[in-house]
């Protein structure tokens, strides 16, 4: 048996596919601790694992609420910007405390959440291995790539890797921050600087990302121990919501929802239901937390609105969903065959919302440049040309073969064991070198 620790934002777009690793772990008969903040508590216990909590005094419930609030408000560079001021000390308060914390629980191997690069540091001065988990899009750079936070396609022209290399540069002007609060602590534990460039790690013994292969940009590189697991996702680890099932009324079925933390402007949610209103099929709408569906005006079209939703359920029965281009409902909406509209806001909904588009599996509309006419062609477009829906099944066949958690559950098992990372030899999606 071993001792796992996992750590990650606790969002649910984050929370969820970590909690679902932690409790395939746990069948297994591993222990799995989520060393996390207060928010994060409930969702932790109510799924079998244990806590330990980490800047309660900084951070309590109220204060990380109200930072779902604000961000959920803002678009785009505001909001990535408000997204790196929160990860500044989030970093301040975990490389202070975690050392302690980690000892005392007696965690073994980590797994670390990508988007939380200085754990890396913690792992590295406590002198334990670490398993990357990449919840979010996977941010590895290669200069084929766009960075994960910008809207631009694939394209591998010289013109567009130098746009990508001066993207890259203006992420590490905006992390920078981030950076520096890391490599103060390094220099007090004496490592050496350390990148923001996710790349391989001496103590690192695998990354693991929820992406099947199909559904990223083709690259030049990888780290050796790179694996496309496919999604984490599990209907035991996600709460119970109620929903009025019997208002289905077996007409086509669009599901939609803004996320759970940028999702705090209304008006996208009246323009989903104006462009949808003329259609012979039903709606559904999720405010995801935003608002109680009795304070909002009556939307046209009458669709049925919940403030939470039995996403994974929903999907399940739908033809379309209209998303936020959050990593996790593009994957849930892809393992069902079920093609998109994507409407991203921030962080790296752009990106993946470029891949939506990028593998046939539906169309994108900026959130800044959304109308009810431009998401009505949209809405036209997905929901009558076969392509769409065949991709989607193309990438649901993808996913199905990339083997989820328990393919995920089995390379952490085996690095555990051999204490060496974990090699993948099958890269479908890298070109050569040139």
């Amino acid at each position: 048996m071993t001792h796992f620790g996992i750590i990650c934002p606790s969002s649910s777009g984050h929370m969820n596919p970590m909690c679902t690793i932690g409790c395939e772990l746990k069948k297994r008969g591993h222990r799995v601790t989520i060393i996390g903040m207060a928010d994060a508590e409930k969702k932790t216990l109510a799924v079998g694992l244990e806590f330990k909590p980490v800047a309660l005094k900084e951070f309590p419930e109220e204060k990380i609420a109200e930072y779902y609030v604000e961000s959920g408000k803002m678009s785009k560079l505001a909001a990535f910007r408000h997204t790196i001021k929160f990860f500044q000390n989030t970093a301040s308060i975990m490389l202070r405390e975690l050392p302690l914390v980690i000892k005392e629980t007696g965690v073994e191997i980590l797994l670390v959440d990508q988007t939380y690069p200085w754990i890396i540091t913690t792992a590295e001065y406590l002198d334990i291995y670490f398993i990357t988990i990449c919840c979010s899009l996977m941010m590895n750079r290669d200069v084929l790539v766009p960075p994960f936070y910008t809207s631009w396609q694939y394209n591998p022209s010289w013109l567009c890797c130098l746009r990508n290399e001066i993207g890259y540069k203006i992420l590490d002007y905006l992390t920078q921050p981030i950076k520096d609060m890391i490599d103060e602590y390094r220099q007090k534990w004496k490592l050496a600087k350390f990148p923001l460039s996710y790349n391989f790690h001496p103590q690192e013994l695998a990354q693991l990302t929820q992406q099947p292969a199909e559904f990223d940009f083709p690259r030049r590189s990888l780290p050796v121990c790179f694996h496309f697991t496919g999604p984490y996702h599990s209907e035991e680890t996600r709460k119970p919501v109620t929903f009025p099932w019997e208002k289905l009324n077996g007409r086509t079925l669009i599901y939609a929802s803004m996320g759970t933390l940028q999702n705090r402007l209304i008006g996208v949610f009246k323009t989903i239901a104006a462009a949808c209103e003329n259609l012979d099929a039903q709606l559904v709408i999720s405010l995801g937390g935003s608002a109680k569906p009795e304070s909002l005006p009556k939307l046209a079209g009458n669709p049925i609105l919940v403030e939470y939703a039995p996403q994974l359920e929903l999907i399940k029965k739908a033809t379309l969903v209209i998303t936020h281009a959050g990593m996790n409902t593009a994957l849930e909406s892809l393992s069902n065959g079920v093609p998109m509209i994507a409407i991203p806001v921030t962080n790296d909904q752009p990106a993946v919302a470029a891949r939506i588009v990028w593998s046939g599996t539906g169309e994108a509309i900026p959130v800044d440049k959304l109308t009810v006419e431009k998401l009505q062609k949209c809405l036209n477009k997905v929901l009558t040309d076969d392509s769409y829906k065949r991709n989607a099944l193309r990438l649901q066949d993808a996913i199905a073969s990339a083997g989820g958690v328990s393919k995920a559950a089995d390379i952490i098992e085996e690095a555990v064991f051999t204490k060496k990372p974990v090699l993948a030899w099958d890269r479908p999606r890298l070109t050569p070198q040139v």
